[in-house]
C-alpha cells in the first residue's frame, strides 16, 4: 500500500513554519509497513491544492492532507477535496452543534466563518475524534481515500492515531511492517562508503529487500541506513541483523555507532562520552581555533559532567604559552597541540586531554593556508597527534569538522583501533 502526504499552507512555503507534521506521519506510516514515496507542500490556493491532490491520488492508494481546515478565508482544503470528489459541500448539523459548544465553553464568540468548519463534502465522513474546532474528514475518491487532518500538530497526531491509523490498517488488509537500522560512520566520504558496499548494493538490487541508503551530514559523518520490510517486526529485524553483519564487516572501524533509537545518542561526542564513562576516565579540552566549540558539543550531551572536567580556550598565543606551557614559536604545529593536551590534563586534573590549534580562515596564518589544523589526544605521557587538511571549507565548517575529527581520534585511541 502506498500513501502520500500533502501539507497545506503558504506559511510552509515561505519558511515561516517548519513542516513537522509530514515527518511525524511518515514515521508512523513506516511502522505500519506503508510505503510513502512523495511528500508535497502546497500554498493556500484552491487550484493548486486540487491539482496536488489529484496528482497524489494518481500515485498512491491514500492521501493524508494536513492543514487548511480552519475558519479563515485561506482555509480551503475542504473546498479542494470537494472539487476532487466532484461533489458539493454540505453543512453537518452534528458538527455544527459541537463547534458551537466548544466556543461556548471557551467563552468565545461564535461567527459565521466558524460555522464553515462544519462543512463536509457529500459522501465524506467526519472523523469521530475532534480535538479542537477543526473536524477531520475521511473522503472516498473511487477506491482510494483522502484523510484531511488539522495542521495543529497536537490535534493532528491524536486524530491520526484514533481515526486514520485504524482505517489504514483495515484498508491495507495484510499485515506488514518496515524496520530500519542505522550505522554511523566517520572517516571515509560518501563515495568511499558506497565503494566499500558495492557488492552488497548489487546483491540487494537483485533481492530488493532489505535496502541500503546513505545520508550525509556536515559534521557527524555518513549514516548508512538499512531498511527491511516483512510480515512482522521480528522477521524484519532478522533480515536486518543478517544484512548488518555483512555491511559492518565491509565498513570495518569506520562505524563508530549504530542503532535506530534517538540519533543524538549516536553523535560522535555522545559516543566518546559513553566510552569514557564506561572506563571511568575523565576528559579536559584545550581549544584554540574552535573557540569553545568542542566543549559546547560535549556539554550538550546529558550527563557529560560525569566525564567532562572542563576546557581552556587558549585563543591567543600568549595564553597557550603561559597557561598550557606551549613552547615559544609557532602555535600551529603538532608539537604545540601535544603540549596543549598535556597542559590541560595537568591544569584540570583530567585523565585525558584533547587539543586543537590551527587556521580556521579565511586568511592565512604563520604562512599556513586556511584549513590547516593540528589536533592531539593525551593519555598521560602517551600523546597522539595529527595534522588535518580541511582546506576548501568555510571557517565554520573547519571549526566543526575539527571537533568531529578529534572525537574520532579519541574513540580510536581509547578502543585500541588504528589511529
Amino acid at each position: 500500500m502506498r500513501c502520500e502526504i500533502v501539507a497545506v499552507g503558504t506559511e510552509l512555503l515561505l519558511g515561516q513554519i517548519v513542516d513537522t507534521n509530514s515527518t511525524w506521519i511518515a514515521e508512523r506510516l513506516v511502522t505500519l509497513g506503508i510505503d510513502c514515496y512523495f511528500q508535497t507542500r502546497v500554498g493556500d490556493n484552491l487550484t493548486r491544492i486540487e491539482e496536488t491532490l489529484r496528482l497524489a491520488l494518481e500515485r498512491a492508494d491514500a492521501v493524508i492532507v494536513c492543514g487548511g481546515l480552519g475558519p479563515t478565508q485561506d482555509d480551503i482544503t475542504r473546498q479542494a477535496i470537494a472539487k476532487v470528489m466532484g461533489v458539493p459541500l454540505q453543512r453537518d448539523p452534528v458538527l455544527l452543534a459541537h463547534i458551537e459548544a466548544v466556543f461556548h465553553q471557551r467563552g468565545r464568540p461564535f461567527t459565521d466563518n466558524n460555522a464553515a468548519q462544519a462543512d463536509v463534502p457529500v459522501g465524506a465522513k467526519p472523523m469521530a475524534t475532534i480535538v479542537g474546532t477543526a473536524p477531520g474528514l475521511i473522503c472516498p475518491v473511487g477506491d482510494k481515500q483522502i484523510y484531511a487532518l488539522p495542521g495543529v500538530p497536537g490535534e493532528m497526531r491524536e486524530m491520526f492515531e484514533a481515526d486514520v491509523l485504524p482505517d489504514l490498517q483495515q484498508r491495507r488488509g495484510d499485515a506488514a511492517t518496515i524496520v530500519s537500522h542505522t550505522l554511523y560512520c566517520w572517516g571515509p566520504g560518501e563515495s568511499a562508503i558506497a565503494a566499500r558496499l558495492a557488492s552488497r548494493l548489487q546483491a540487494l538490487d537483485v533481492r530488493g529487500n532489505p535496502t541500503i541508503a546513505f545520508l550525509a551530514s556536515d559534521f557527524s559523518g555518513i549514516r548508512v541506513r538499512l531498511t527491511a520490510k516483512a510480515a512482522d517486526a521480528k522477521e524484519a529485524r532478522q533480515l536486518l541483523e543478517e544484512e548488518a553483519r555483512e555491511v559492518r564487516a565491509l565498513l570495518g572501524d569506520a562505524v563508530f555507532s549504530e542503532g535506530d533509537d534517538d540519533p543524538a545518542r549516536h553523535l560522535p561526542e555522545a559516543v566518546v562520552l559513553r566510552l569514557l564513562k564506561e572506563r571511568g576516565q575523565t576528559l579536559a579540552v584545550a581549544e584554540s581555533l574552535t573557540g569553545g566549540g568542542i566543549g559546547a558539543r560535549l556539554t550538550s550531551v546529558a550527563g557529560a559532567s560525569r566525564v567532562f572536567r572542563g576546557g581552556i580556550v587558549a585563543y591567543a598565543s600568549d595564553v597557550k604559552f603561559e597557561m598550557l606551557s606551549v613552547p615559544s614559536g609557532s602555535v600551529v604545529t603538532e608539537t604545540a597541540a601535544a603540549q596543549m593536551a598535556r597542559g590541560v590534563c595537568r591544569a584540570l586534573r583530567a585523565d585525558i586531554g584533547l587539543a586543537a590549534t590551527g587556521v580556521a580562515g579565511p586568511d592565512s596564518q604563520e604562512n599556513l593556508p586556511p584549513g590547516t589544523v593540528c589536533v592531539a589526544v593525551a593519555l598521560g605521557d602517551d600523546v597522539t597527534t595529527r595534522t588535518l587538511n580541511l582546506s576548501g571549507r568555510s571557517r565554520e565548517q573547519v571549526r566543526t569538522l575539527t571537533a568531529t575529527w578529534l572525537f574520532d581520534l579519541l574513540r580510536r585511541k581509547i578502543t585500541g583501533l588504528p589511529v
